[in-house]
């Protein structure tokens, strides 16, 4: 694991979300594992169930890493699939979704 840093990184979420892009979300969160990382979600046109677990299990690990994981400027789209699966943002334990 990486050494905890003060500055957080950023990750843009790219505009579709889907099956094909669920290993590259985990690779670009895995990356950035070890400081606290602030999810762009603005730009999100779609987004499929296996990238909402992928995000979901980066919750957890920053969490049990200690580290601040938050999700930004969430779309509409991004907002509404969360509500089409039965979720909100209070379910996303260490993550703060800002509009």
């Amino acid at each position: 694991m990486a050494s905890k840093t003060g500055a957080s990184k950023q990750l843009k979420l790219a505009s579709v979300l889907d099956l094909n892009e669920a290993s590259q979300l985990k690779d670009k969160l895995l990356s950035l594992r070890g400081s606290s990382v602030e999810i762009d979600a603005s730009g999100v046109e779609r987004m499929g169930t296996l990238c909402v677990q992928v995000l979901f299990s980066g919750v957890k690990t920053w969490e049990a890493d200690k580290q601040s994981f938050s999700i930004t400027k969430a779309s509409d789209a991004f907002t509404k699939t969360l509500q089409l699966l039965g979720l909100n943002g209070d379910q996303l334990v260490a993550t703060e979704i800002r509009q």
